[in-house]
């Protein structure tokens, strides 16, 4: 398998292997998407599913102009095993329980992406499989919570892998947080992220065209159920832009789906 490394020339203000990052509170059950429907639209990939919370069903909205590799709706492989409970790759301090059954979207091309909810939700967490050779870039920071082989974890489905969280100066104030596989202890990083907030979208940017990274989304609930009262933060689209992430030679891996 061919190894993706980063460039030394690359510009960054901070280089973070892990640090698992503790929101200051216990683990929060999270209400992961049940991936339903899908119409090949004319400009690529949609997909449908539901968020059910205690209180709430969120739809949610999945496009994607390029297409994707592939796409499970509750049949099929699950490819979020490795571990149980606390030993999970998607579990930690922040999240307790991993995603469920086999819904997953896996990516194959580099481009720009977007999911949208019917209702302002808080605290998304995304879950992702096999970021080897692919990388995402986001601009706003966010926690890397958990991967597999990490800090007790059993290894991902795929095997194990660290990745690094990137922030690069843009300059003028703006900042871009990276998040890309680096080869440490695995070549296959298997693990969850969570941005902090109110959000009714998630737009981001794969980085190349690896063939295959999985994700799929929870939240912690709807901004309402999460923020009650005055204190619901604005909602807010979370602008997930990729730059190419010129630093990192890309290859392919091949899988059998």
């Amino acid at each position: 398998m061919k190894k993706f490394l980063l460039n030394k020339g690359f510009t960054a203000v901070v280089a973070v292997t892990l640090g698992i990052m503790s929101t200051g509170v216990s683990a929060a059950q999270i209400y992961w998407t049940d991936w339903t429907g899908s119409n090949q639209v004319s400009t690529g990939f949609q997909a449908t599913g539901t968020i059910t919370t205690g209180t709430s069903s969120i739809g949610v909205t999945y496009t994607n102009p390029q297409g994707i590799g592939f796409y499970n709706t509750g049949v099929g492989t699950d490819y979020w095993t490795g571990g149980s409970g606390a030993t999970s790759p998607y579990t930690s301090t922040a999240v307790d329980n991993r995603p469920t059954g086999s819904d997953i979207i896996a990516l194959q091309y580099a481009g720009s992406q977007t999911l949208q909810f019917s209702q302002t939700i808080a605290n998304p967490v995304f879950a992702f499989v096999s970021l080897n050779g692919n990388g995402y870039a986001f601009n706003r920071d966010f926690n890397l919570l958990s991967l597999g082989g990490v800090d007790g974890n059993d290894c991902g489905y795929w095997g194990c892998g660290s990745a690094t969280k990137v922030v690069v100066d843009l300059g003028g104030g703006n900042f871009e947080y990276q998040l890309n596989s680096n080869d440490v202890g695995g070549t296959e990083p298997h693990g969850a992220l969570q941005f902090l907030g109110s959000f009714d979208s998630v737009t981001w940017r794969s980085a190349s065209n690896e063939y295959w990274n999985g994700f799929t989304v929870g939240v912690q609930g709807t901004a309402a159920e999460v923020f009650p009262g005055n204190s619901v933060p604005e909602p807010g689209s979370l602008a997930l832009l990729g730059l190419g992430l010129a630093g990192l030679r890309f290859g392919r891996k091949r899988k059998t789906a």
